[in-house]
């Protein structure tokens, strides 16, 4: 699979100048590779050794290294796609100090340094967590932010930033809120999806907590480069929820991953985890009418990465 980039796409972004922190990570490479296909010249920066994409170059560095940023923030840019960012919840309640130094204090250095070489464009990878839990309700832009969690916290700080910067300095700034997104690539990640290839794989089974019937909105990586990139060519500014619009419970997911994988997958229910959320729907209406739509099914994302992890032996 591979995003596929319009006409108009392509005349908006050809030879543009955009820095993408996190390119090398899973999906900053879907990214970087979906800005390269449109034409653009892309920086890479990130903590994991990179590649330089077509046309465009790769430092590798650490984010929170003053001297590293100002590197990457290279005059005549047109554009900053920031994925970089500490992305694990439970990470961030065993240091939540350091994931507020990676997430806040680095994206404030970024936007500094934006304001003062007069980088027109900033666009940042949040999350839904900025919300909470507002159990079955519909969240979208407008939702009240409520973050439950450190890294939530940090994310809603970053788009506090992004507001400041655009209201203060005229920077054209998007919080593009993912919801939960999967796709090849992933084998190293300890999430759901992962987790049901894994056992897919080696043979285990798969613990679910409680019925099962908690949902997700799970939106394919290459959905989600498509996001970022209505995003830049629609202008998009304020906070824009990128999902796939449908939630899927547990149990579906399952169902969804025995026929991708031909696996008869077996379960085993545990008692369920205090404080899970029951469910993450989302609205995806603004990203719509930008021209947004997400184009991979469950079925065929899940053959994706099935696909991807068994040439990851365990």
């Amino acid at each position: 699979m591979s995003v596929e980039v319009s006409a108009e796409l392509t005349t908006e972004l050809r030879g543009r100048h955009i820095l993408v922190t996190g390119g090398a990570g899973f999906i900053g490479r879907h990214v970087t590779q979906a800005l390269t296909a449109a034409g653009a010249a892309v920086v890479v920066a990130d903590a994991l050794p990179c590649v330089a994409p077509d046309g465009g170059a790769a430092l590798m560095g650490d984010l929170r290294d003053p001297e590293y940023r100002d590197a990457a923030v290279a005059e005549g840019l047109d554009g900053i796609v920031h994925l970089a960012a500490a992305t694990s919840v439970l990470a961030s309640m065993r240091d939540p100090a350091g994931v507020h130094e990676l997430n806040v204090t680095a994206t404030a250095g970024l936007l500094e340094l934006a304001r003062q070489r007069n980088v027109p464009r900033f666009l940042l990878a949040s999350t839904n967590a900025v919300v909470g839990d507002i159990g079955t309700d519909t969240i979208s832009e407008t939702s009240p932010l409520r973050p439950l969690t450190p890294y939530g916290a940090s994310k809603a700080a970053c788009e506090m930033l992004l507001s400041g910067y655009a209201g203060a300095y005229g920077m054209a700034t998007c919080a593009l809120r993912f919801t939960n997104v999967y796709g090849p690539g992933m084998a190293h990640k300890d999430s759901f999806v992962p987790r049901l290839m894994r056992a897919a794989r080696d043979g285990h089974t798969v613990r679910i907590y409680g019925e099962g019937k908690q949902s997700r909105d799970l939106v394919h990586v290459e959905d989600v480069a498509r996001g970022v990139l209505t995003a830049w060519t629609q202008q998009a500014r304020g906070p824009l929820v990128i999902g796939a619009g449908r939630s899927v419970s547990v149990l579906e997911m399952v169902e969804a991953a025995r026929k991708a994988t031909g696996v008869d997958l077996p379960v085993e229910h545990v008692p369920a985890q205090t404080g899970e959320m029951p469910a993450v729907v989302v609205s995806i209406a603004r990203a719509r009418s930008l021209g947004y739509e997400p184009q991979v099914g469950l079925e065929d994302g899940l053959g994706g990465v099935w696909a991807d992890f068994q040439g990851h032996p365990r």
